[in-house]
């Protein structure tokens, strides 16, 4: 039983599809496929049940992945071990997110970072989570930072220790920036501007404002809130937001956070079984090291 099919095998179980695993180890499906027949010719036993909804493991599949994590997070442990530890890093390392302050701690990882590994660049793509989760599962970026579920049969995760609080962003003029805190009840009559996520996926946010999103008056949606904020400084509405995303010092915007408080945590994911490149591990280990994770 090789390590590589080993790897092969847990992709197919983490994606629950073969064309799906195909891509993310760059492989043709066909050599996936066949690859996949030998393992289960040389174990004697079938791994996986096939049907129109995708790839499910056997019994006997699930006890192989559970003894094939063991396998690889052992060799990885000892390649860690054997590594030197004044071996020269260098490249890049790739990074989705959305709007958050907690991206703080993505640079304040980078900058001690690149105090040792100087040779070590850093790109960051933007985006609502579902942005993220594809570029991640292509394997376009390394990690990628979410505020949704995490799916543990797919990714690792850290979860960050500092968390975001949804508030409104308004014009100074407005109605309810008199108010230190806005009651969901305030908002139900109001000109909204949401972000797109929201806005198609009925998210937590709207469940917060109201018992009934479909009722709210939405005028407006943002991907990115910079845009979302010129449409609330010119009068169109209110902006659903988090804090300390937008500078409001000497413009005619302020912000009020949500009473009863809405807060959520940010988590950091990588896929599964994923080979991290030199520089992303090192950013991975200052990041569980920062977090204290």
């Amino acid at each position: 039983m090789e390590f590589r099919v080993l790897q092969y095998f847990l992709a197919v179980a983490r994606e629950q599809s073969l064309s799906g695993a195909a891509e993310s180890l760059h492989l043709s499906q066909p050599t996936l496929s066949r690859q996949l027949k030998d393992l289960e010719d040389e174990l004697g036993k079938q791994l996986f049940t096939r049907s129109n909804k995708g790839i499910a493991l056997t019994e006997e599949g699930m006890i192989l992945r559970k003894r094939a994590e063991e396998i690889i997070q052992l060799m990885k442990k000892t390649e860690d071990e054997i590594a030197l530890s004044d071996e020269a890093v260098s490249g890049d390392v790739y990074i989705g997110a959305g709007e958050s302050d907690v991206n703080r701690l993505l640079g304040r990882a980078a900058f001690q970072l690149r105090e040792h590994y100087p040779d070590i660049s850093f790109h960051i793509s933007s985006g609502n989570a579902v942005f993220v989760l594809e570029q991640l599962d292509r394997g376009l970026i390394d990690f990628g930072l979410v505020y949704v579920p995490v799916d543990h049969a797919k990714y690792e995760s850290i979860r960050l220790p500092s968390s975001d609080t949804f508030g409104v962003l308004m014009r100074r003029d407005s109605p309810l920036a008199a108010k230190e805190f806005i009651d969901p009840k305030d908002l139900a009559d109001k000109p909204l501007i949401i972000s797109a996520q929201e806005r198609r996926e009925g998210g937590r946010t709207l469940q917060a404002v109201s018992e009934d999103p479909s009722k709210l008056n939405v005028v407006a949606s943002y991907t990115l809130l910079y845009n979302g904020s010129l449409l609330v400084a010119e009068g169109l509405g209110y902006a659903i937001c988090f804090d300390r995303l937008i500078n409001t010092e000497g413009t005619n915007l302020c912000f009020r956070p949500l009473h009863p408080a809405f807060e959520v945590t940010a988590s950091m994911i990588w896929k599964k079984y994923q080979l991290l490149s030199k520089p992303a591990q090192k950013f991975l280990e200052k990041m569980r090291e920062l977090c204290g994770a």
